[in-house]
């Protein structure tokens, strides 16, 4: 099984590989062939880059000449690409820090000392490499702009960078202890902190009774098709309904009910130990990287450790669903909407009143999901959705050259019969990649954040990078062996109607510097020298329907020249397909988490590592 290499200079260089290493044997044709055949049925012309192909996918774009018939709706001084140790934002706006690492949140917290860190003071401050925010106003089922709650994941820990004379650990975690690993435990889930502006600027109270951590130990409940089957049940938890935490907790979503979803996206890294060949797990394992051997948890609890609980593993990785607004209330590991990297998982009411929830696998050559609910969003009564998640149907992306299918994955479907080894469906959703791979899903390139335009009904799909494109799959629509810069879809439901099961597609961009010829980027002729980007991770749609793109490029600045930030991207109109730079982060950052206030005044982002 696939295991990270130790020699990684840090933690964020192991998950950066580890979403490289593609365990997607699938035949299936990946995007790129897809986008080929594309193309090559509309006879463009091999080394035709410029207006003919971007026309041709990426819907009515102009020439330069007149593009400028539309004014931009981005309206701020874009600023400029670089690399530094500080942050930038657009003239005339200002950027503050609300939290940090170990600021306490709960009431009676004790004030963060990083030389003396404890496992039960980190449980009450906040976590570690903020990712995903999400915003609830208050009071509750407001619309306010100036109070709400902060609902903030913690993905995952640098133990070089967080604990006091500890150095990058190899396979044997020699410096790591008990208290140590309780530390790094503590550290990650995810943080809900209630916030007001006061006198023009934001602060966070830590005396509120909203005041929470979740962490790696926090009870929560399985709920769903999967609750209670035999891969789910342990030594501790005979049940197969109760388990311990959340981790790797990467983008997630605020549901129309104003709920938070957790998205656990790189469980396997969290495991260790030997898995037999003959276990039931061993194919499975494989196929989701499991026992990753990144932390020294297995040492001291034997849940992480694959040959002393092998299904332990088999209860992450889902989309665990939280009340903010009830600090009390007890999280629900949602087993219907399918185990997988999850990246994200944004929602929007379908115009029959179903909720249908985007979500991307990020890893390469893995799978782009949604998941429908059969019963409908009750906006008098937020009790009444309390179990929406748990009965629909998830789907998984197929993409042929003219629209995309959504397949469900649903057991006696499909093939996904007993006699191909699902059981039942729960069978099927804690074996959601193996699933996929019978169906024959589209291959993509690291499918990040999803997030659905409740302005014009259209989704936008972030594809990161995948640089294991060979140079034998080089081709006018993907012009480039190793895709570095990655590109985002357009996908465009009938008539709005998120339930379908058939839409079109398009691509949006294609990420990356526009000159350098070799580089074979897409974008609009107004995109300034400074509008480009490269890695579109995760992304926002703020209320007047304007898409705003964060990025991740890993170690890949240095090859850009340029650190990740925040840009507007136009997707209507002659300006469709520009971009303009807002805000960047310090060098070696990783930009996440941008939410806007009901008003769009305010922009949350997270700033990790």
């Amino acid at each position: 099984m696939d295991t990270i290499d130790k020699t990684y200079s840090c933690k964020a260089a192991a998950y950066e590989a580890s979403e490289d290493v593609g365990r997607n044997g699938s035949t299936a044709p990946t995007i790129g062939d897809v986008i080929n055949a594309r193309l090559g049925r509309r006879d463009m012309l091999r080394g035709a880059l410029a207006v003919g192909a971007v026309t041709a996918f990426m819907g009515p774009v102009l020439t330069a000449g007149t593009a400028k018939a539309q004014q931009t709706r981005y309206v701020f001084d874009e600023i400029e690409h670089g690399v530094d140790e500080t942050h930038h934002v657009a003239p005339g706006y200002d950027a503050q820090v609300l939290l940090r690492w170990g600021d306490p949140i709960l009431p009676g917290a004790p004030a963060f000392d990083p030389m003396n860190q404890t496992a039960a003071a980190q449980a009450q401050q906040f976590g570690y490499n903020n990712d995903y925010i999400g915003y609830v106003p208050l009071p509750a089922g407001s619309n306010s702009a100036t109070h709400g709650l902060l609902c903030v994941n913690h993905e995952y820990t640098n133990e070089e960078v967080m604990l006091p004379g500890v150095a990058k650990q190899d396979d044997s975690y020699a410096d790591m202890t008990e208290e140590l690993v309780n530390i790094e435990m503590a550290a990650h889930g995810g943080s809900i902190v209630e916030v007001e502006m006061v006198d023009g600027a934001w602060t966070y109270k830590q005396d509120s009774a909203y005041n929470r951590r979740i962490t790696a130990e926090t009870p929560m409940r399985l709920s769903g098709p999967a609750a209670g089957h035999d891969l789910l049940k342990t030594a501790a938890d005979p049940s197969g309904t109760e388990v311990l935490g959340t981790i790797n907790n990467c983008a997630g979503g605020i549901t129309p009910w104003g709920t938070y979803l957790m998205a656990e996206e790189n469980f396997h890294g969290y495991f260790w130990g030997d898995m037999p060949e003959n276990h039931a797990n061993y194919e499975q394992f494989a196929r989701y990287g499991v026992p990753g051997a990144w932390y020294a948890w297995g040492r001291f609890h034997d849940r992480f450790d694959v040959t002393k609980e092998p299904n332990e593993a088999n209860r992450f990785g889902w989309v665990v669903e939280v009340d903010p607004l009830d600090p009390n209330s007890t999280p629900v590991k949602r087993t219907a909407m399918g185990r997988f990297k999850h990246e994200g998982a944004e929602s929007i009411v379908n115009s029959d009143g179903r909720v249908v929830v985007y979500m991307g696998d990020d890893e390469r050559f893995e799978y782009l999901y949604k998941f429908v609910t059969n019963g409908t969003f009750n906006a008098d009564d937020p009790a009444a959705n309390a179990d929406l998640l748990d009965d629909g149907t998830l789907y998984v992306a197929r993409f042929d050259e003219t629209g995309v299918d959504w397949l469900p994955l649903v057991h006696g479907r499909n093939g996904l019969t007993e006699e191909n080894g699902f059981s039942d469906q729960g069978d099927v959703l804690v074996r959601t990649r193996m699933a996929a791979d019978l169906l024959g899903a589209t291959p993509m390139d690291r499918p990040e954040d999803v997030e659905p335009s409740r302005a014009t009904n259209n989704v936008y799909v972030m594809l990161t990078n995948n640089s294991r494109r060979q140079s034998d799959q080089v081709d006018f629509a993907n012009p480039r062996a190793e895709n570095l810069f990655g590109h985002i879809l357009e996908l465009v439901p009938p008539g709005g109607d998120h339930g379908a099961e058939r839409y079109e597609w398009n691509i949006l961009v294609q990420c990356g510097d526009p000159s350098v010829d070799e580089v074979g980027a897409l974008w609009n002729p107004e995109t300034t020298e400074n509008g480009w980007f490269a890695a579109p991770d995760n992304c926002a749609v703020d209320s007047r329907g304007r898409l705003w793109i964060s990025t991740d490029q890993g170690s890949g600045w240095a090859r850009t020249g340029t650190a990740d930030g925040i840009w507007g991207l136009e997707t209507e109109g002659d300006l469709r397909g520009t971009g303009k730079m807002f805000f960047r982060v310090p060098l070696g950052a990783e930009m996440c988490g941008p939410v806007f206030t009901p008003d769009d005044t305010t922009l949350f982002v997270a700033v990790q590592h």
